[in-house]
């Protein structure tokens, strides 16, 4: 288990900061985010070098500043969720977590990203 706290509450999630973010056991790069205020908050969420190698969103330095880290001491993660029966993920606003605190945020990208795209689109992994 490893604690998350997000410098801003996740769109949606506000006034929640406080996170832990646990391996889901058996599958590899796949997670829970749960509220540590209310445990009934859990999101999934993907690491992108396992499941989207092909995804590499720009983010600017304030974003890496924001966490107190740089690139390479930045995990990405996404939202996964089941639409119609699917997964799909929010590719729109990945979550930058930083390795060394667990000092998070969600970044909004805009328009360039879908908000659901399905896993099993091709690329996908």
């Amino acid at each position: 288990m490893s604690a998350v706290t997000f410098v801003e509450s996740p769109p949606g999630l506000a006034p929640l900061l406080e996170f832990t973010l646990d391996e889901v056991e058996g599958a590899h790069g796949l997670h829970t985010l749960r509220s540590s205020d209310a445990p009934d908050i859990r999101l999934f969420m993907l690491d992108v070098p396992v499941y989207l190698p092909w995804y590499e969103p720009a983010f600017d330095e304030e974003n890496y500043l924001s966490v107190g880290a740089n690139a390479d001491g930045t995990d990405v993660l996404v939202v996964a969720t089941i639409s119609d029966g699917s997964p799909v993920v929010n590719l729109m606003a990945p979550v930058l977590v930083n390795r060394t605190t667990g000092a998070a945020r969600q970044v909004i990208l805009g328009d360039e990203w879908p908000l659901a795209a399905s896993l099993a689109q091709p690329g996908a992994a």
